[in-house]
């Protein structure tokens, strides 16, 4: 793979690939990492790609994995980021329109499973079928995932809003 080839994978699917592992790993910095090591795994990879189309769906299963991998290190489980340091000790950070916050957080909180499913079908617009190909998983799991992922949301933006009517 050449340099020009890279920059121009980069530039198409960089956000992709940094979305997808922050499904996972749920910090920014780490999904930059896991991204220039995704990227970086491509340009060194002897592997022919049918298309472009094929290339973003090995990308993210790529992101995906070395994202499951950092959340199993030992060294990922005992650290303690900045942000919770800053939280711990009083800082603030800027505020998102609430909305967005909320679906944000509501999103953190759910399964990595069910986030991952979410985000390939939702936000990248696969199909069911090839998000089952890019997470080597079933048809009927993906779907279950969606319908279980989307339930879920439901219920804990159902149980804020609830909760903020009562106060």
């Amino acid at each position: 793979m050449t340099g020009t080839e890279l920059d121009r994978y980069i530039a198409l699917y960089r956000n992709s690939v940094i979305s997808a592992a922050l499904c996972v790993v749920r910090d920014p910095a780490d999904a930059d990492d896991i991204a220039q090591e995704v990227f970086l795994g491509l340009y060194t990879s002897e592997k022919s790609f049918r298309d472009d189309e094929h290339v973003k769906a090995w990308l993210l299963r790529c992101a995906v994995n070395r994202s499951i991998d950092l959340k199993r290190s030992k060294w990922h489980r005992d650290r303690v980021s900045f942000e919770a340091l800053g939280d711990a000790i009083g800082e603030t950070r800027a505020a998102e329109p609430e909305s967005r916050e909320e679906l944000t957080d509501a999103l953190s909180r759910l399964d990595k499973k069910l986030r991952i499913a979410l985000y390939l079908c939702y936000y990248e617009g696969y199909t069911a079928k090839q998000a089952a190909r890019i997470l080597n998983i079933g048809v009927p799991a993906v779907r279950w995932r969606l319908a279980r992922g989307k339930a879920a949301l439901r219920e804990l933006l159902t149980d804020e809003r609830n909760g903020d009517n009562n106060d």
